[in-house]
């Protein structure tokens, strides 16, 4: 079958065109694949398939096998595929998730194919049981949590998949270790994402996160979209201003309205191929 292996700043996936059939055990075939030693390597699959209700249709899996029900990065990436393979026409695409509908405007290239994507992510969730987690409110904004022995000042917000931003110095973290304990925490029954966020200039934040499932990676646009919105709450950033955040692997623009929460950044093709499944 053939595959195309592709990133949104870093955030790397293999991809499979499933618009003509589908893949069985794509649970097990994420693990497989995503090793970067014994597979094609990346922080999972992602399949581009049929919708009844939208151009396309997008289901992630993360390294580990679980189903995740949005990935910022990984939703451009699906909306080049199926406009580069000419599912869709034009410069709009909208894109069937577990989080919803997600809609698209593309900024296509000299060529015609797709450089990078403006995406609305919907609307932030705050309240602490939706997130969901065992913190209560129609919001949690720097509240305590004990990690294993240390305090951390937490804010949740859920952009279809659940995120902890703790504002903290990134560059000085012990990821591996740390990450794993906020992502088991009793606190979040159905594991958490986490972000730890530095505040380096004006509307411009510098970021590293922990993914559920696939540990640390190089991007993770919704968790960017997250950090975003945490910083506004906590009035380092504002409401309806443009925000640029750094990550590991490049930047993305995030703008967050009473409404909804912009996301733009680019999608990637880096190469095809064909395996034997």
């Amino acid at each position: 079958m053939k595959f195309y292996k592709m990133h949104g700043i870093g955030n790397d996936y293999v991809y499979f065109d499933c618009m003509h059939g589908e893949i069985d055990n794509p649970e097990q075939l994420a693990v497989k694949l995503s090793d970067r030693h014994f597979g094609i390597g990346g922080d999972g699959i992602i399949l581009l398939c049929r919708s009844d209700i939208a151009d396309c249709r997008m289901r992630m899996f993360n390294a580990d096998g679980s189903e995740g029900k949005m990935c910022g990065n990984g939703v451009r990436c699906v909306g080049k595929l199926a406009h580069d393979l000419g599912y869709v026409q034009g410069n709009v695409c909208r894109i069937e998730t577990l989080s919803g509908i997600k809609i698209l405007e593309f900024t296509l290239d000299k060529y015609g194919k797709v450089a990078s994507a403006r995406v609305d992510m919907g609307a932030a969730v705050l309240d602490g049981e939706k997130i969901p987690s065992a913190f209560k409110g129609e919001s949690v904004v720097s509240r305590p949590l004990d990690v294993d022995g240390t305090q951390y000042n937490v804010t949740l917000v859920s952009m279809g998949n659940p995120h902890c931003v703790v504002f903290a110095d990134p560059d000085n973290l012990d990821l591996e270790k740390i990450g794993k304990k906020f992502e088991n925490h009793t606190a979040f029954p159905e594991r958490i994402n986490t972000e730890f966020v530095k505040v380096i200039g004006k509307n411009h934040l510098k970021m590293r996160v922990w993914e559920r499932g696939s540990g640390e990676t190089l991007a993770c646009g919704t968790g960017a979209c997250a950090s975003a919105v945490a910083a506004c709450l906590n009035g380092f950033c504002a409401k309806g201003e443009e925000v640029t955040v750094s990550l590991l692997g490049g930047d993305l623009k995030i703008l967050y309205t009473d409404k909804t929460v912009y996301m733009t950044g680019p999608a990637t093709l880096v190469f095809t191929g064909e395996i034997q499944l």
